[in-house]
């Protein structure tokens, strides 16, 4: 298994309903480094479908992606300081060799379509580290840079910025956290526990069961999200769970039929769950520090009347002058 990275970039937060965002770490408490894990292909997607459209005079769309500049910039001036950005550079990987109904780029509008590649370019010239992915996805690539950064003494937190079910898998109690930036909300692991009913550990097996429509992951026929829960919480992974469905030991219903689709099924449910376990590469940070933004490089102000962007430029400069005196 290969993978890419093309070009650099830089994201934390917890889940309890209507729970706006918040520091996690206590008033009067020195903060360390937080370091910030931004979702760029669903970033793109979000955007492209909330904010207007706008035409370049050239006619490209550039909507979307100025959208997330903004909100990139929105996440620098609040404070942000460590931040990287992974993208799906190519929307299919190595997971679509394994299973035919995974998630394609079929059906992307092309307007959409034509603004991956620009804004990753601009994210770079913005200064911020970009992981473009292409044999592996942008959540692998969020799920590498959280285990780097959580294995760090100097760091103090850790925002996986994206509403993505199966980066529930990388919750590491209130260090490690997911942020729905757009619902002001956040996952630490307690969040994830009340959500979903299962531990990050079982998040992969959780959704080998129930299905992932985002990922293209079908889950098995039957299971539900009640009882994927409360057979997890119990047995923690699918391998785990009794054949005969007398001990189980948790209250649910048709065990039996729900007993034997996973045995008749078996093979598939420890397929998704495969599908479902983002992979951890190291190599694609080897420090925090490189994901300290130091200001935008020359080329940005050309970037930015591209996008028809001009005030950004403006802004990042300001911003950087003021942070490094």
């Amino acid at each position: 298994m290969r993978w890419r990275l093309l070009v650099r970039w830089r994201p934390l937060v917890l889940w309890r309903p209507l729970v706006l965002w918040r520091p996690l770490v206590p008033s009067g408490q020195d903060v360390g480094v937080r370091v910030h894990l931004v979702d760029g292909t669903y970033e793109l997607f979000r955007h492209f479908y909330a904010v207007p459209s706008h035409r370049t005079a050239a006619g490209a769309e550039v909507a979307a992606a100025r959208g997330v500049l903004q909100s990139v910039m929105r996440l620098l001036t609040e404070g942000a300081t460590h931040v990287g950005v992974a993208t799906d550079h190519v929307i299919e990987s190595f997971r679509n060799e394994l299973w035919a109904g995974y998630k394609t780029g079929g059906g992307i509008d092309p307007n959409l379509w034509s603004q991956f590649w620009p804004l990753e370019e601009a994210l770079v010239a913005m200064g911020v580290v970009v992981w473009p992915m292409v044999d592996l996805e942008a959540d692998d690539a969020m799920a590498s840079g959280a285990a780097v950064a959580d294995e760090d003494p100097a760091v103090d937190q850790v925002l996986i910025c994206t509403p993505d079910k199966d980066l529930g898998q990388c919750v590491r109690g209130d260090r490690v956290v997911q942020l729905d930036r757009r619902k002001g909300v956040i996952l630490d692991e307690a969040a994830v526990m009340a959500k979903f009913g299962v531990p990050p550990t079982s998040i992969p097996d959780y959704l080998a069961l129930v299905g992932d429509a985002a990922d293209g992951l079908p889950g098995l026929p039957g299971w539900g999200a009640k009882t994927a829960g409360a057979v997890l919480a119990r047995f923690g992974h699918i391998e785990d769970i009794p054949g005969d469905p007398s001990r189980w030991e948790v209250s649910v219903r048709s065990a039996p039929t729900l007993s034997a689709t996973l045995r008749d099924r078996y093979d598939n449910a420890l397929l998704f769950r495969h599908l479902a376990t983002l992979r951890v590469d190291r190599s694609l940070l080897t420090s925090v520090e490189e994901l300290r933004w130091q200001g935008p490089t020359a080329d940005f102000p050309a970037v930015c009347d591209v996008l028809d962007a001009p005030r950004l430029a403006s802004q990042a400069e300001a911003l950087a002058a003021s942070r490094n005196g």
